[in-house]
């Protein structure tokens, strides 16, 4: 059983609870909090969405996929504890009253909390708030109404901002006498084989600095690295697995920081999704852009650059944008330190040149690349997993392509560059009739699969045509689905 401090609706607590329960399951089986919705108990349709708070302030998040240990040290506010002590609404519930953006009731908690969230964030792009939000009878238009009619409410004095000074978010979750299952024991092994034969188990512990993580993950490589949970989440609620010796990542401050080095970003692990996109916007507004496209806020809140990397999927979103970029990426075991370019680090499919006990610390990023254009293919706008994603980082000198990285996923086993479709263009004209006579050379690069989302054949025309909408793209002419009008 691992131990852990949180503030729920105002109330500090301190359970013990096993790592991987769910905060979902905690909330409505134990406390019967049954507002919180059980749904497609996956991150897709959001009945469950919480508020959860922490010194970064106010996020939207998906209780069936937060596991308790994750919480520590954090507030927690489900529906029945948006409310004031007296009985009146927060003003989101109000508008969703007075503009009828109820019918069955089953969504309406998510609904909620997602639309409390961006109230005390100040945001007002709803469609992208609520993308995360699914709703089946009442329709959405009453509800972004009912969004929009909220915005200029102040927020809510009953609800304080985040303080918790009877509550550490540092240490392990698992307590601070260094008994079985605690970081003391775990760090101190017997020398022989990882941990040695004597070594008590690790039951859930949250390391609270890189060295710790290191020394822990190098004795014990089969050890469950915990990030975001926003796919380790599924390996529990969907195929009930057991996970070995969970390692939560969330309490390791170097992890999270984003750090300028002369003309590079070093991005740590931990960064979420939410927090890359909001540091990129300025920067690299076409990689920001694809990250939009990224699941949904409750997901981006969560979900972390190194999971992203480190999950290994051929359809993850950002590495086809990081290759094309020339990203490097660090990795560490123990005190050992390597980089390498992360396009290598991807071998085959689920397959990645990452050794036991070694973890992703941190991604480089050139700061600026005016040439970068990310796309996204998928059958929704929002919400969807890609058909093809692809990446082109292209730079044009007197007319003449003079250098070029195009990357793609969705296309093969692994994210991948199209090396010959690289060849064909560089020191060629920038025009079509260049990215025409380079068409064959995507099928040299690439041989894709046919599965539910698209066919081998539609993936080649569409990595192909991709190409085409850079070229556009670059020219100034407007190639976004949410831009171009019949």
């Amino acid at each position: 059983m691992t131990e852990i401090a949180f503030i729920l609706n105002g109330t500090p607590l301190s359970v013990a609870a096993e790592p991987t329960r769910t905060l979902l399951d905690f909330l409505r089986e134990d406390r019967g909090l049954t507002g919180t919705k059980e749904g497609c108990n996956e991150g897709d349709c959001g009945a469950c969405t919480v508020m959860v708070t922490d010194e970064t302030g106010p996020r939207a998040l998906n209780a069936c996929l937060l596991f308790l240990p994750q919480l520590q040290g954090k507030e927690v506010r489900t529906v029945e504890g948006l409310a004031a002590p007296d009985g009146r609404l927060h003003p989101v519930q109000q508008a969703l009253i007075d503009h009828h953006g109820s019918q069955c009731g089953f969504c309406t908690p998510g609904f909620v909390m997602s639309m409390a969230a961006a109230h005390a964030n100040g945001c007002r792009d709803h469609d992208d708030t609520l993308a995360g939000n699914l709703c089946r009878c009442t329709g959405y238009a009453p509800i972004v109404r009912a969004a929009r009619a909220a915005e200029e409410a102040p927020p809510p004095d009953w609800l304080p901002s985040f303080t918790l000074p009877q509550i550490s978010s540092g240490g392990t979750v698992s307590g601070e006498s260094p008994s079985p299952g605690g970081a003391a024991a775990a760090n101190a092994r017997p020398a022989g084989g990882p941990g040695g034969a004597d070594s008590p188990p690790v039951t859930g512990c949250r390391p609270t600095g890189l060295e710790e993580l290191a020394r822990l993950y190098e004795a014990h490589p089969e050890a469950t690295l915990i990030a975001g949970a926003t796919d380790v989440g599924l390996w529990v609620t969907k195929d009930l697995r057991d996970l070995p010796m969970p390692l939560f990542l969330g309490g390791i401050p170097e992890l999270r920081r984003i750090e300028e080095e002369a003309d590079r970003l070093r991005i740590g692990a931990m960064v979420t999704i939410a927090e890359l996109r909001a540091a990129l916007a300025p920067r690299l507004p076409g990689l920001a852009e694809l990250l939009r496209r990224f699941a949904s806020v409750q997901i981006r809140n969560a979900a972390t650059l190194g999971g992203n990397i480190a999950n290994g999927s051929p359809i993850g979103d950002t590495p086809p944008a990081l290759i094309a970029l020339g990203a490097t990426l660090h990795l560490r075991r123990g005190e050992t330190r390597r980089d390498l370019p992360l396009e290598d680090f991807f071998l085959d499919y689920r397959k990645q040149d990452r050794r036991p006990g070694e973890f992703v610390e941190a991604v480089t990023i050139p700061t600026e690349a005016p040439g970068l254009r990310c796309y996204k293919l998928s059958k929704r706008f929002d919400q969807d997993i890609s058909a093809v994603c692809g990446c082109f980082n292209i730079s044009v000198e007197e007319g003449r392509v003079a250098a070029a990285r195009l990357a793609f996923g969705g296309m093969a086993g692994i994210p991948k560059r199209a090396t010959a479709v690289e060849a064909a263009l560089l020191g060629r004209p920038w025009t079509l009739a260049t990215i025409e006579a380079a068409r064959p050379a995507f099928a040299e690069d690439f041989t894709p699969l046919s599965d539910m989302r698209a066919s081998a054949g539609y993936r080649l025309e569409a990595a192909a045509a991709l190409l085409v909408r850079a070229f556009h793209d670059l020219q100034g002419r407007p190639v976004s689905v949410l831009e171009v009008e019949a």
